[in-house]
């Protein structure tokens, strides 16, 4: 059976804060063996000092922007960037958040999230005694479907993926693709009870201990699909721009071999 619960007792986070420790004290001592600990970008983020003023948020979607995906106007004067972010992760505005922080200022996400859920784990299981898995979320809109769902950004001790493949279906017929993205089910889960208004920032995931191993298991950043695989890399519009600048460069060059 499958149990997900918020872990009550987290203060608001500064930077410099040992998350670790915050945990342990909100009855980190209920933790077992198996748990995943799932964390919100945002207090790791804060812990880490990601915070600068939210009148440069513009710059700093632009400075953690590695390649833009679309780009549309929102509204008069204000506009939306899709990008990919230095993590390799496709969101609005690279992540950079301005909600549940300090008046005046905004988010980035943590610089290494696998890293920050790799750390997190070392630290809980050896203060508590306990194997845990961490894994770190943020929340990430869908293609082709409206709102939002938390999303798996960093992880550490977890299996991201249930890889099915060469195994069989109900009707016995083999299963060639089938790898269910895991990490993803359980950060989705888990913000079913942490909620983004609720101030509960933790939840912990009990039932699965198979997806609990080493730290050294691959992180978040393997779910990333490369760009050589990724047959929606660009959006619509911008697709169309490049292919018409491509099918006009290549007339312009067979006008001028004449």
């Amino acid at each position: 059976m499958l149990q997900v619960w918020a872990l009550e007792g987290i203060p608001e986070i500064v930077p410099g804060d040992d998350l670790v420790e915050v945990m342990t004290a909100a009855r980190g001592d209920a933790l077992q063996d198996g748990d995943i600990v799932v964390v919100t970008s945002k207090i790791v983020s804060k812990a880490e000092g990601r915070i600068v003023a939210a009148v440069d948020r513009e710059e700093a979607i632009t400075a953690e922007t590695v390649r833009v995906v679309a780009t549309r106007e929102s509204a008069p004067g204000r506009r939306t960037r899709i990008v990919q972010n230095r993590l390799g992760i496709v969101s609005a505005a690279a992540g950079v958040d301005a909600s549940n922080t300090p008046e005046g200022t905004i988010l980035l996400l943590p610089v290494d999230p696998d890293e920050s859920a790799r750390a997190i784990a070392a630290g809980l299981r050896s203060r508590l005694g306990v194997e845990v898995g961490v894994i770190i979320t943020d929340t990430l809109g869908r293609a082709w479907r409206e709102g939002q769902t938390d999303a798996a950004i960093g992880a550490g001790g977890v299996h991201v993926f249930e890889d099915l493949r060469g195994t069989t279906d109900a009707e016995a017929r083999p299963l060639v693709v089938t790898m269910p993205c895991v990490a993803d089910e359980i950060a989705a889960a888990a913000d079913l009870v942490k909620g983004k208004a609720a101030r509960l920032p933790v939840a912990v995931v009990r039932g699965r201990p198979d997806l609990v191993g080493p730290l050294d298991l691959p992180g978040a950043r393997s779910i990333v699909r490369p760009l050589d695989r990724d047959m929606f890399r660009l959006g619509t519009d911008e697709a169309y721009a490049e292919g018409f600048d491509a099918g006009f460069d290549v007339g312009r060059g067979s006008v001028s071999a004449r």
